[in-house]
């Protein structure tokens, strides 16, 4: 295999650039159906409630899976476990260009691809980082957060262009060809341990022992759950990242394009408005790993919350101009998912390394228990009231009661005991 000609530590940073891009590929795909809600309704006639059920499932999934990711990245084997989640991916997503009824759109890209790509979700990341890394952990995890926002971005105008006939199809068909053509590349360059490979994590002395293996069971998700349930800090984070969910992919990722058509923007330029975000959340979240390894992980996440309930909030007042919208793509742009990094340097601190991953898998689960009911709530609001306005508004204050949980809940934790 070519990653066994690798040496040294420096081979950890091609497993970064293959982590990078699979997230890449898995976000693009999350965000998907935020281009396809129009072309759906037309196609096939369903109402924005149900496709965005499909989406809020999807959503779950993505956030449920993880922690059982996490398990069986340590048991079963990382390598494995991402080609069978490429797999699942690829065959969702080919399989939903014969769908005909509704429930086979959340099945499709619901059911199946939430938990194909919840076990490539940020608790990979957090698993690469913990296994390759001694050193430069938040920047090394700042780095591969982004490109989750980013691919869930970037990629918008591109299928945006794809849909601009009214047709979905070539999405899904984009989507699920690159997809497919990662599971090669993951096979041939993902090592499981620099140990496999003679070499020790990236930042640790050569001939350092490797760090003792992680526990291993089919149960090991479930009790990790159970003793780290015990503790107020896991709370904190929970609750936080729920409503870090709320106030991101569940509510701008999926909404946002629809929102800036309610207001005479097409789907093209919304999807570049939503691009420009990833653009700067690249800068936005790597930037967020570089401070994390500085600063204190509780005030940055004060600061991150406040802004982002206050950019949500001040929206709909910018009318949706040009000027108000560039600004706001910015400014929310550089704090899209910025939380990440400091909330696992959180969760590496109180939990220790071996079960930190699979603590933030749960905690990533609130993340997305959160989206689904942003991204489901939001939908079910603007067929109510035939507007985003009152979705918006509250997910902005959901961002300040984070701020503030940040500070609150966080000033009395104490590290956890070994679980």
């Amino acid at each position: 295999m070519l990653h066994r000609r690798a040496s040294g530590q420096n081979y950890a940073f091609v497993v970064i650039a293959v982590t990078f891009v699979t997230l890449l590929v898995a976000a693009a795909l999350r965000s998907a159906p935020s281009v396809m809600i129009v072309p759906l309704e037309l196609a096939f006639g369903w109402d924005r409630a149900t496709v965005s059920l499909a989406a809020a499932v999807g959503i779950f999934l993505y956030g449920l899976s993880g922690p059982f990711a996490a398990a069986l990245m340590q048991s079963f084997g990382l390598r494995r476990t991402m080609i069978g989640a490429l797999a699942l991916i690829a065959g969702s997503v080919l399989a939903s260009l014969w769908m005909t009824q509704s429930w086979h759109y959340i099945l499709t890209w619901g059911v199946i691809s939430g938990v194909g790509t919840g076990a490539i979700a940020p608790v990979l990341g957090a698993t690469i980082v913990n296994r390759w890394f001694a050193a430069r952990r938040g920047l090394m995890m700042g780095l591969l957060t982004a490109s989750t926002a980013t691919g869930a971005l970037i990629f918008l105008p591109a299928m945006a262009w794809l849909t601009r006939n009214g047709a979905w199809t070539p999405v899904a068909l984009c989507v699920g060809i690159a997809t497919a053509a990662l599971i090669p590349v993951v096979w041939l360059l993902m090592p499981e341990t620099p140990a496999a490979i003679g070499a020790v994590r990236y930042g640790e002395a050569p001939g350092t022992p490797p760090p003792p293996a992680p526990p291993r069971g089919a149960m090991l998700a479930i009790e990790t759950l159970t003793s780290a349930a015990r503790t107020p800090m896991f709370w904190m984070l929970f609750g936080t990242f729920l409503i870090c969910g709320l106030t991101t992919n569940g509510l701008v990722g999926t909404h946002l394009i629809a929102y800036c058509g309610d207001n005479g923007i097409s789907p093209v330029q919304a999807a570049g408005l939503l691009s420009l975000m990833g653009l700067f959340d690249l800068v936005g979240t790597t930037a967020s790993g570089w401070l994390t390894d500085r600063y204190d992980p509780r005030k940055l996440l004060f600061v991150y919350y406040g802004l982002r309930g206050l950019s949500l909030m001040a929206l709909p007042a910018l009318n949706f101009q040009p000027t108000g919208l560039l600004l706001f793509a910015v400014f929310y742009g550089l704090d899209w998912i910025a939380t990440v990094p400091p909330t696992l340097a959180l969760a590496n601190r109180h939990f220790g390394e071996a079960r930190a991953p699979i603590i933030f898998g749960w905690i990533m689960t609130g993340h997305q228990i959160g989206a689904a009911i942003a991204a489901f709530g939001a939908g079910l609001i603007r067929e109510e009231t035939g507007s985003y306005l009152l979705a918006f508004t509250i997910a902005g204050a959901f961002g300040l009661l984070a701020a503030l949980m940040a500070v609150t809940i966080a000033r009395n934790a104490t590290p956890a005991a070994a679980i």
